[in-house]
């Protein structure tokens, strides 16, 4: 299993908005990045995803799963993009936020913080579990 971020700017898709979707989950689709793009296309079914929020509130707000691996996008008209489909897993018991992950100097080399403009990352096992402790404080 890997570990990744997903960001969405909440008045565009908010994490309430993704438990909504319920059981049969949501298309993440959209990410026109080519780095981003890439990072979908190598999750497998299973795979656990921060969902954050950017621009308003700029935090960690809960996880979801990934259930349907990389699939053409449906709202690119050129087809050359892919989405995932992600299920809701749970809430963070407290939000982690930005600020606060740049305080802790075993995050320092996360793409949150050295590539802030990627939407879609990869999270290393280590720095997923930190990021999780954080959010029960």
């Amino acid at each position: 299993m890997k570990y990744w971020l997903l960001k969405s700017e909440p008045d565009v898709w908010s994490i309430d908005q993704q438990i909504k979707a319920g059981s049969k989950g949501a298309n993440w689709d959209g990410v026109r990045n080519y780095q981003a793009a890439n990072n979908l296309k190598s999750m497998k079914k299973g795979d656990l995803c921060f969902f954050y929020h950017s621009n308003i509130g700029k935090e960690i707000v809960g996880i979801v799963e990934v259930i349907k691996t990389a699939f053409i996008d449906p709202i690119d008209k050129k087809k050359k993009f892919v989405a995932v489909k992600v299920r809701f897993k749970s809430k963070l018991q407290t939000p982690v936020t930005l600020e606060n992950i740049k305080k802790n100097k075993h995050l320092s080399h996360l793409a949150l913080i050295k590539q802030s403009r990627l939407s879609v990352m990869p999270v290393d096992y280590k720095s997923w579990k930190i990021i999780n402790n954080m959010s029960k404080i």
